[in-house]
């Protein structure tokens, strides 16, 4: 097997942290000696044992003295000072790794590239940048949050055929039972959701993950008093790192309008109506990601260019 071939599984078991992690990065950890897999983990909760050390952690007594011919795989680099647990770089040089291969350097302050640093200055062997933007893609919201200093956003709407929101501007249910479902679970993926005055007021959305197993998401409700900056720098010191916006079209169009966006899902029935609200005007900078159909409702999905680019298929 390749580095590669190592670095997806850190990718597979990161993605088990997508809700205990938070706010903390979605990390996978692999030791490999002798042609194989002595021991591999990931961030489970936040506050909790960082990937590496649940890797340590998993290698049987038998195969401890085979860390010294090693090699660690890690999906982000390894951090290099004392928050909530201690170093995870000042532990790989204790094991006395040989080698150790990193997806991607991590945009926060206090690691960036310090992790690398320390490991290559004990004379360990270090790799980075393999499987690069996968590795960026799976912690986007914590990219985004550190590199723009707000949340990563998603606009998300339900249409008719024929482009619009609601019937004669009066609420209409357009998701089926299948995709209410797929709704919920992005929910519980994300920090925050958001819906504009006006939609609060008429329709009293609840906002919250009962179709689906998780937390519930902060509810957010914007108003006039506060601007769309005003918003992006409260959000980022909440450490909200990620936002659904499911308000009316006004609401979506001033997101747009504002560039605040990262993502957006589109979910279109095989209905009409008469009139309406028309749906929100798709950006012109936008790249298809991925579209799926769901009981003959359709979501999908586009990206920013301006986004981290995503791994293919992938609608998580």
């Amino acid at each position: 097997m390749n580095d590669k071939t190592y670095m997806r599984r850190c990718l597979q078991l990161a993605a088990n942290g997508i809700q205990g992690a938070r706010p903390n990065p979605m990390v996978g950890a692999v030791i490999v000696a002798d042609g194989r897999i002595i021991g591999e983990g990931y961030h489970v909760r936040c506050g909790e044992a960082h990937a590496e050390v649940n890797a340590f952690a998993s290698v049987r007594h038998q195969d401890e003295h085979l860390l010294r011919d090693a090699t660690v795989y890690v999906s982000l680099e390894p951090c290099a000072h004392y928050g909530k647990t201690p170093p995870c770089a000042e532990l790989i040089i204790k094991k006395g790794v040989r080698r150790v291969v990193v997806g991607c350097i991590d945009p926060f302050a206090k690691v960036h590239g310090r992790g690398v640093d320390m490991l290559r200055q004990a004379g360990i062997e270090v790799a980075v940048g393999v499987l690069e933007e996968e590795c960026q893609w799976l912690n986007r919201r914590f990219f985004t949050y550190h590199s723009k200093h707000r949340p990563y956003i998603i606009l998300k709407w339900a249409q008719t055929a024929n482009g619009f929101i609601d019937d004669h501007f009066q609420p209409l249910l357009i998701s089926n039972e299948q995709t209410q479902m797929l709704s919920h679970q992005l929910r519980a993926e994300e920090d925050a959701i958001l819906v504009g005055h006006t939609t609060f007021e008429r329709d009293h959305p609840q906002l919250t993950v009962r179709h689906w197993h998780g937390p519930n998401p902060k509810r957010l409700v914007l108003t006039r008093q506060r601007t769309l900056p005003q918003l992006m720098d409260d959000l980022y010191q909440h450490e909200i790192q990620s936002l659904i916006v499911e308000g009316g079209c006004q609401t979506h169009q001033a997101f747009i309008e504002a560039g605040l966006w990262d993502e957006i899902r589109i979910e279109t029935a095989p209905i009409t109506v008469v009139t309406g609200t028309p749906a929100p005007q798709l950006p012109v900078e936008v790249t298809l990601m991925w579209k799926r159909n769901y009981n003959r409702n359709t979501i999908t999905s586009y990206r920013s260019r301006q986004a981290l680019r995503p791994t293919s298929g992938s609608p998580t």
